[in-house]
């Protein structure tokens, strides 16, 4: 098991991400319609999709929304994240998977339910070692079908630590906005300090958007491109030649 990534199978951290995190990423709700749009006018139909890293299931319950036959397997090494999955996703169209990205052998968890018409990650491939990463994008370039689409959401490098500040102020000016919509009482101040005291702030290994579309393009992956950046959230994927 790939030792950066223990510290998402905590509960609390878990919880932590699904109720406060990810509901105060900035533009989220942006984000997400991104995400779809992109699938609708890069692929003819999506029969079956793998959401990697899924937490709550959010990317894929959204596609699965806009294709009713689609089906889904969600994978997740959190078995908590699993379980918040388990609670928003139609059972009867869903597979639930618990493990490990960093694992060399993880496809075999899923080699069953390929080809993928769709391959989808939220926040997850950039707490895996660089070399680990490119190995997994090749991974999944061999899951899809040919003429298959792979979107990753992602918390990337700044290329300037300027934009590294003004992405920590844009962060906490979300995340303590979602607290106070929540009733909350904490300060700007409190939301800082927990926010560049984050449990998960050590497990990150970030790398430039270009370095990582550059790995799609020698893997063999078609049409290239960033398709949303926010500072260091960034939309970038690819589709495998038909």
């Amino acid at each position: 098991m790939n030792n950066q990534s223990h510290a998402w199978q905590r509960q609390d951290l878990a919880k932590l991400f699904l109720e406060d995190v990810r509901a105060g990423i900035p533009l989220a709700a942006e984000q997400i319609d991104v995400v779809l749009r992109v699938v609708v006018h890069a692929t003819t139909n999506v029969d079956r999709l793998l959401d990697l890293g899924c937490g709550d299931g959010i990317l894929g319950r959204t596609v699965m929304a806009e294709y009713a036959h689609a089906t889904g397997v969600f994978l997740d090494l959190s078995e908590h994240m699993i379980e918040a999955a388990k609670k928003k996703v139609d059972h009867q169209r869903a597979i639930f998977v618990v493990q490990d990205l960093g694992a060399k052998d993880w496809t075999q968890s899923v080699a069953s339910h390929a080809p993928f018409d769709l391959v989808l990650s939220g926040f997850a491939i950039h707490h895996l070692p660089n070399e680990r990463k490119r190995e997994l994008y090749q991974d999944i370039f061999d899951l899809l079908k040919p003429g298959g689409l792979f979107l990753n959401l992602e918390h990337v490098a700044p290329r300037c630590q300027w934009a590294d500040r003004a992405f920590d102020d844009l962060f906490i000016d979300s995340l303590w906005s979602h607290d106070q919509r929540r009733g909350g009482t904490r300060t700007r101040d409190d939301v800082a300090t927990e926010w560049y005291h984050r449990p998960d702030k050590t497990e990150n290994i970030l790398v430039p958007v270009e370095l990582q579309c550059q790995w799609l393009g020698e893997i063999g992956f078609q049409d290239v491109d960033c398709f949303f950046k926010l500072f260091q959230l960034a939309l970038f994927g690819g589709k495998k030649p038909e």
